[in-house]
């Protein structure tokens, strides 16, 4: 009897010791992943939450998502044929599912706990910007949201461990302020106003005024790891291209000029901010430079066009009339830089994400985004 339940017992011990080392095994695979990704910002990242949106920015329309193997080739609501710059870099730094729109109804229990998604296509710094769409959740508000992830990480985690995950285990990455040129200060008829009474150099002042004090929120809710995007060159966009009347190899200079000068300031204001807030580390992604070689030296990629859009309608870059069912697309999606007038293909995400994980600090600095996971 007593060899029995000694036997039992030695079952019972080996058994608990495979649970735990399988469990252990989880936690050292997990900690060589990135904990968790929260994304921020525009339709460049936006993963599905306008989809809950009534607004006029939508892109669960086919054909977009059409090579996005997840959903077998059916429209999510991201702005490309395919995967954002959000998903590859988490995909590569070891996360096991994409960051879940915040406002999907799975939005909820542990799998926050592998990130969030905030971004929201028309989305800006400034809550004036992309109101032409109606509806879209600005950066002030997508914070809000964060917050209320925050408290249910508590409740997951305990406080804790939920701050220890938070500073230690996850990457904040924001991708945010082309809106506030292409959407707001830029924006035919309706920005007249605000160009008569505000100069170039006090929109910019204000953008990153309004930046920092929404970076410095985030820190306040334990965030230390950031990387954040500059504006890319949205004088030479399809769009601008199209409506602009420009040839291939031109693009618009006030728009590109005004995204160099917000750059600049930018670059201060995380340079400012790493030295200023305890702990934290602000990685600036020089998305400017990174998509300007694409646009310069497409054929150097194998791309065979840096200037029309894969979908869209509308002038000689198909550059007027967003993607959806009725338009034109392109059968070589893989060699076009832009999916339509506004937003890369799948095909320069790619190459974009590379640049950001393992690339050097011409286009990722202080650190790339894999020194950053590991920090």
């Amino acid at each position: 009897m007593k060899t029995m339940a000694l036997k039992c017992y030695n079952m019972l011990v080996l058994l608990f010791l495979l649970v735990n080392m399988s469990f252990y095994g989880n936690i050292v695979a997990q900690k060589n992943g990135l904990g968790a990704s929260f994304i921020f910002g525009d339709s460049l990242v936006d993963a599905g939450n306008n989809n809950y949106l009534s607004t006029l920015s939508k892109a669960n329309i086919p054909p977009n998502g059409i090579d996005f193997k997840a959903s077998g080739g059916n429209p999510t609501g991201r702005y490309t044929n395919g995967r954002t710059i959000g998903d590859l870099v988490g995909e590569e730094l070891g996360q096991p599912n994409y960051a879940v729109p915040f406002l999907a109804p799975n939005a909820t229990g542990k799998s926050i706990l592998y990130g969030v998604n905030y971004a929201s296509g028309g989305g800006g710094i400034l809550n004036a910007t992309g109101r032409i769409f109606v509806n879209r959740i600005g950066m002030d508000v997508q914070i809000d949201y964060f917050t209320i992830t925050r408290k249910q990480i508590d409740k997951l985690l305990g406080a804790s461990k939920a701050r220890d995950f938070i500073m230690k285990e996850s990457i904040f990455s924001i991708t945010v302020g082309a809106n506030d040129f292409l959407n707001n200060y830029l924006l035919p008829v309706l920005s007249v106003g605000a160009r008569i009474s505000q100069s170039p150099d006090a929109f910019v002042d204000d953008m990153i005024n309004h930046f920092r004090a929404q970076l410095t929120r985030l820190y306040k809710l334990d965030a230390r790891k950031f990387v954040i995007g500059n504006v890319g060159p949205i004088g030479c966009i399809p769009y601008q291209k199209t409506i602009n009347q420009l040839n291939e190899d031109e693009c618009v200079d006030l728009a590109n000029k005004l995204a160099i000068q917000y750059n600049g300031r930018l670059k201060d204001m995380l340079a400012e901010l790493n030295d200023n807030l305890p702990g934290a580390t602000f990685v600036l992604a020089n998305v400017y430079d990174l998509v300007m070689e694409l646009i310069k030296n497409y054929d150097k990629y194998g791309f065979t066009t840096s200037s029309k859009a894969c979908c869209g309608n509308g002038g000689q870059f198909a550059g007027i009339i967003p993607c959806g069912p009725t338009s034109s697309i392109c059968n070589d999606r893989y060699k076009h830089v832009f999916w339509d007038p506004y937003h890369p293909s799948e095909a320069s995400n790619i190459i974009i994400a590379k640049q950001l994980l393992d690339g050097d600090k011409r286009y990722i600095s202080p650190v790339n985004l894999r020194q950053l996971r590991d920090l």
